[in-house]
């Protein structure tokens, strides 16, 4: 198969089975080229969940150079392109799509795309950042807010987000707020996750 993009466009448009379309776009992510973002970003909307998260991956591989195209051609109707393109963007953990994280933890109706923000929003390199303290500021106040969050599963997801914070950085922080959620949350899934978050100083689950 000459796997050039312009062949592989084609292949994709013209895909008559799943199989055809899967096997189509795994050869365009192998590419590895920059060229082929915006092709990987139209895969996410597809109706094909394999298609996509092969898709997902190779923007990932692509790293930040990815970042801009994910952030301008964001979907603002298809909640499941969005879920994938925000998770895309929490794995490569560039700051610069911090403020559409901070958007979609808070604001998007899908909860996908909410939870993959928020879960997201932990793990950002900061080091990458220009104001690495004040977007960590920002970071720790949203989640603070979020875990009074009525959906467990949005408050499951700020755990896991503080969890990563704590390990990552030397704030103080994200570790007080994991010992406040531990002494109000109601969930017992989420007191799970709090308490391996706070390992070796765990606290036992209430009965």
């Amino acid at each position: 198969m000459n796997d050039s993009l312009s062949h592989l466009r084609m292949a994709i448009a013209q895909a008559g089975t799943p199989h055809d379309l899967i096997t189509a776009v795994q050869r365009l992510a192998q590419l590895g080229t920059a060229a082929a973002i915006p092709d990987l970003i139209a895969v996410l909307g597809y109706n094909n969940p394999t298609a996509a998260v092969i898709a997902m991956e190779g923007l990932v591989a692509l790293g930040q150079g990815a970042v801009p195209q994910l952030i301008k051609l964001m979907d603002d109707y298809n909640y499941g392109a969005r879920a994938y393109s925000v998770r895309a963007l929490a794995a490569i953990g560039d700051p610069r799509a911090l403020a559409l994280l901070l958007t979609a933890a808070q604001q998007d109706f899908a909860p996908s795309v909410r939870r993959a923000a928020i879960r997201g929003l932990g793990s950002l390199q900061w080091h990458w950042a220009d104001d690495p303290e004040g977007d960590r500021q920002q970071v720790i106040a949203v989640l603070g807010r979020l875990l009074d969050d009525s959906d467990w599963s949005m408050r499951y997801a700020v755990v896991v987000a503080l969890d990563h914070l704590q390990r990552e950085t030397s704030a103080a922080a994200p570790t007080a707020l994991l010992h406040q959620a531990y002494h109000k949350e109601g969930d017992r899934a989420v007191l799970a996750r709090i308490q391996k978050a706070l390992q070796p100083h765990a606290l036992p689950i209430p009965a």
